[in-house]
């Protein structure tokens, strides 16, 4: 067997001990206000989301999450393959399924290391969603379209800006290069908060970011970190 071949099989082997998901955080509209970077919160052990199991189907080569559809997460290795030189940290990987409405909690977090499956509500921008049904529509990486974009995301350094912390994110894809610019971030919002779901049945729209419930924001920096992937796409 070939050496790439026995490393990818160790990758499927190790992923397949988890599945995590978390909610989406919102962009800000007006050039953000850089500050002095701010350090990730730890992630208690005892206080942290709740696991799900993380069931597992073998589907050829690479076994799948119960959690996460398996084409989107073959696009997801695969993407994490392509990106190699610049994604370094490899121990944990968020995937973002947008063929999921927004009142599922349908972002992924895979930790590899403890084999925790952890699952978050995340908005999606207005522009991929212009009737407010829910489920998105449609990707743009243009500016001014206040819409999510496809691909693959390396996170970045932390700031304080028009929505509070926030994460910035690097956009590794033709799909997605003008996040940085467009201010495609992570950070919290009250309209992505798990009571949405109970008023509205699904929670409300960002301009773009990934936008969490405002009590998920430091679960999200700290599973994260900074040089780890956001996957987002439809399955």
């Amino acid at each position: 067997m070939a050496q790439h071949d026995i490393i990818m099989n160790r990758r499927a082997m190790m992923l397949a001990g988890a599945a995590v998901a978390v909610a989406s955080c919102s962009r800000s509209s007006s050039p953000l206000r850089s500050t002095s970077p701010l350090a990730a919160p730890v992630f208690p052990k005892s206080a942290g989301p709740a696991s799900v199991p993380a069931m597992v189907r073998n589907d050829g080569p690479r076994a799948a999450f119960s959690t996460v559809n398996p084409p989107l997460l073959r696009k997801a290795l695969a993407s994490l393959d392509r990106h190699g030189d610049r994604i370094r940290r490899r121990d944990r990987i968020a995937i973002v399924d947008f063929s999921a409405p927004s009142s599922d909690a349908r972002m992924h977090f895979l930790d590899v290391e403890d084999g925790k499956a952890i699952r978050l509500l995340v908005a999606h921008g207005s522009g991929s969603d212009p009737h407010h049904t829910g489920y998105l529509e449609r990707f743009s990486n243009a500016f001014g379209s206040n819409a999510s974009s496809e691909g693959a995301y390396l996170t970045d350094d932390y700031y304080v800006g028009k929505h509070g912390r926030s994460q910035r994110l690097i956009g590794l894809d033709a799909t997605n290069n003008n996040a940085l610019e467009r201010a495609v971030v992570v950070h919290s919002a009250w309209y992505a908060n798990d009571d949405m779901i109970k008023a509205h049945g699904k929670l409300g729209r960002s301009q773009g970011c990934f936008a969490v419930g405002e009590n998920k924001l430091d679960d999200v920096f700290s599973f994260l970190g900074k040089g780890r992937m956001i996957f987002a796409a439809r399955s």
